[in-house]
């Protein structure tokens, strides 16, 4: 039975339930509930003595609390499978004092054990021929467990105890509603909390799954600080014991020194000694042995070799040549204190949605895509470890949502690398996860452009009127800003129309003479005004801001600037055609490098008029008098030359590295692959200036000065 019923057996005492009634806890027997209130010592709560959850004391203590009927009916099918499971005679319920004899079936409609005559009553009674009977034995327990249903609850006040249960109130003075209709609402309610639980349920197993992943991503934490702690201290430990062998070889040659200094010390006083004691020997021995010519004959030399052997000892000194004392010192204290300070653990909670990524908003099919993160803590301190699980897609908004993965890179200081390569072009959405939760800013639109192909550019798509145009420029917005030999810059707006015009020919702070060379960031733009031989800073809408420069050709002088760029640190590159350079300055001016074209070999160069950036950063510098573009490094080192041009002029690099380049007397515009190959000639323009690429599209202008127009070509 208790693997049938496990849930009928009381928790207190182990036994099946008597009387279950209900708590808020749902735990209930009332024998044991009668107990526990007895225990607690307060007239108002008492303890549940399975979960210790604390319960108010109803008046009339536990017995008014609700009965749990479906707990009890529980309990009544246990009673009575127990009884035809375990007992060979079962009285009958049905006959008085079961005199018929035990009984031979259960109706589980009559809830009643009933003999074999009772059993006959009951199969062809009129009324009782439809009740449902099972045999006591363990198919029958078996059968009861399924089919038997709950007993009806009747009515317990005198005069009506036959008469079922059929309306509830929770009050006498509330209003009174069919029980089925009251266990309907309960039904729903009990469904909708069901359902509120399982989601619950789903949210607190993920919650835990992540409980678990992180208890693991702890130990291997732990794992690795203590990998991390032992390696520091088996260093120190080598370092110490290597200290320690040196001081120690240091003591043995310090030791030996002293020691063999003092033992030639020492046996130079024993060769004295025995010198001395050779002389007088012999002196006492003449004295009082020898005659007096034998004392004659020795007399003279003894006195002689003792007095020269008694002079040396004067001659040298009788201390100790070396002394005794080998003083160490290894200052340990501060080393202790500092050892005992030594190492620190970090709490470090990283934290996904604090991290940060950076990449381009522009994407191209089939070429790398990099995405480059930083892990950072909850307190946006830059995570220092590696380990992290690090997910990076792009996933298409047009074509069925086609997903690309890509790869990770673990630079296991906190950063990572992501590499995808997009199949398609279209809008794409970029998401990044790390150990499961986006980063910062994360999903993010992405655009992927087709990979340009310039073979398409034959006919021009537009046209804008404008008198001797030397060079043009776009901005963000998609304004075109075109010098003019009239000294001054024509705004055009994306239809052709002229929206604005900015200076006027003259030397004043905001006059032109013939600009040759613009170069717009955000809204700020830049102006190599070529015949007043200096550079102006400007707002996008005209107001001057700044100028350096003057004709000469010292640092920071000019001769006919013709090209200014910026770079990616705001630092301004502007070709000096007159002087064979190129100056180098700071967004305020200030300058910083010459790359000097003067002079013979692969550095030198002629008349350079205009300048472009290539993806990797290097100038590629259009090299008018050398019909040759030249690229050098940003610290102006030469890298190679390319393409053989007749008289360029101007040059754009679009982000794939291909170079345009609009030829003066060859009235084309020339276009390189990024291995400096020419791959398409764009033919029939006459005298082009400058070209320039749009920031959003990659479409090329052209400024053709020849025929007084600005043309638009669409990639």
């Amino acid at each position: 039975m208790e693997k049938l019923f496990p849930h009928i057996t009381c928790g207190v005492c182990f036994k099946p339930y008597k009387d279950p009634r209900i708590l808020p806890c749902l735990h209930s027997c009332l024998q044991c509930l009668h107990h526990g209130i007895g225990k607690s010592g307060s007239q108002q709560m008492f303890q549940c003595p399975i979960c210790e959850r604390n319960t108010s004391i109803p008046v009339g203590g536990a017995s008014v609390l609700p009965q749990n009927l479906h707990l009890g009916s529980e309990v009544e099918v246990a009673g009575y499978m127990s009884k035809m499971v375990n007992n060979s005679d079962v009285a009958c319920d049905h006959c008085i004092d079961g005199g018929n004899g035990p009984a031979v079936v259960f109706c589980c409609t009559c809830h009643q054990f009933l003999c074999k005559l009772a059993y006959e009553c009951h199969r062809t009674g009129r009324h009782l021929s439809k009740h449902n009977m099972v045999g006591l034995d363990q198919a029958g327990a078996r059968q009861l467990h399924t089919t038997m249903k709950p007993r009806e609850h009747y009515c317990s006040q005198p005069n009506h105890e036959e008469n079922k249960l059929n309306f509830y109130s929770t009050h006498k003075s509330h209003t009174v509603k069919e029980i089925s209709t009251v266990a309907k609402t309960h039904e729903i309610e009990i469904t909708g909390a069901l359902e509120d639980a399982k989601e619950v349920v789903t949210k607190l197993t993920g919650a835990m799954d992540e409980n678990n992943r992180m208890i693991e991503q702890v130990e291997i934490s732990k794992r690795n600080a203590s990998l991390a702690i032992n390696q520091a201290f088996e260093t120190l430990q080598q370092t110490l014991e290597e200290r320690k062998k040196t001081l120690l070889s240091e003591l043995e040659t310090i030791s030996l020194s002293r020691t063999t200094a003092l033992t030639l010390q020492k046996e130079q006083f024993e060769k004295m000694i025995g010198d001395i004691g050779h002389y007088t020997d012999m002196a006492s021995q003449i004295l009082q042995t020898h005659t007096d010519h034998e004392i004659v004959a020795l007399g003279g030399l003894i006195p002689t070799e003792l007095q020269a052997t008694l002079k040396r000892v004067q001659t040298i000194s009788l201390s100790p040549n070396q002394h005794s004392n080998i003083t160490v010192s290894v200052q340990t204290d501060d080393l202790t204190r500092q050892l005992l300070k030594l190492g620190n653990l970090f709490e470090f909670y990283f934290s996904p949605s604090s991290s940060t990524w950076m990449s381009t908003s522009v994407a191209k099919v089939g070429t790398r895509y990099d995405v480059k993160i930083q892990g950072k803590t909850s307190e946006g301190a830059e995570y220092p470890h590696g380990g992290v699980e690090v997910k990076g897609e792009m996933r298409s908004k047009t074509h069925n949502g086609a997903v690309v993965y890509g790869e990770v890179e673990d630079h296991r200081d906190g950063t990572y690398t992501i590499t995808l390569t997009p199949p398609t072009a279209g809008p794409h959405q970029l998401l990044i996860t790390m150990d499961g939760q986006h980063v910062q800013n994360s999903p993010n639109d992405l655009d992927v452009r087709p990979k340009r192909d310039y073979h398409t550019l034959c006919n021009a798509q537009q046209v804008i009127q404008c008198n001797r145009p030397r060079c043009v420029a776009i901005h963000d917005n998609g304004d075109i800003y075109v010098g003019s030999g009239d000294g001054c810059i024509y705004v055009f707006d994306q239809t052709g129309q002229l929206k604005n015009t900015i200076g006027s020919r003259g030397s004043g702070d905001g006059q032109f003479s013939s600009p040759s060379g613009i170069s717009i960031k955000g809204d700020v733009l830049y102006v190599a005004d070529t015949g007043n031989h200096r550079v102006q800073k400007l707002t996008s809408s005209g107001k001057f801001l700044h100028k350096f420069g003057q004709q000469g050709s010292g640092q920071g002088q000019f001769n006919r600037p013709l090209a200014v760029i910026i770079d990616s640190n705001n630092k301004l590159i502007v070709s000096d055609e007159g002087n064979h350079r190129i100056q180098i300055f700071n967004e305020n001016g200030g300058w910083l490098l010459t790359i000097d074209g003067n002079g013979s070999g692969n550095h030198s160069f002629q008349s350079p008029w205009g300048l472009a950036l290539d993806p990797q950063g290097n100038i590629h510098v259009a090299a008018y008098g050398s019909n040759t573009i030249k690229v050098f490094t940003k610290e102006g080192v030469y890298v190679r030359m390319y393409g053989d041009p007749n008289r360029p002029i101007g040059i754009a690099i679009d982000d794939e590295g291909y170079s345009l380049v609009s030829e003066w007397r060859g009235h084309c515009l020339s276009i390189y692959d990024p291995e400096g190959n020419k791959i398409h000639t764009v033919r029939n323009l006459k005298k082009p200036y400058g070209t320039a690429l749009d920031p959003r599209d990659g479409s090329v202008f052209i400024a053709n000065w020849g025929a007084n127009t600005v043309l638009k070509y669409c990639v």
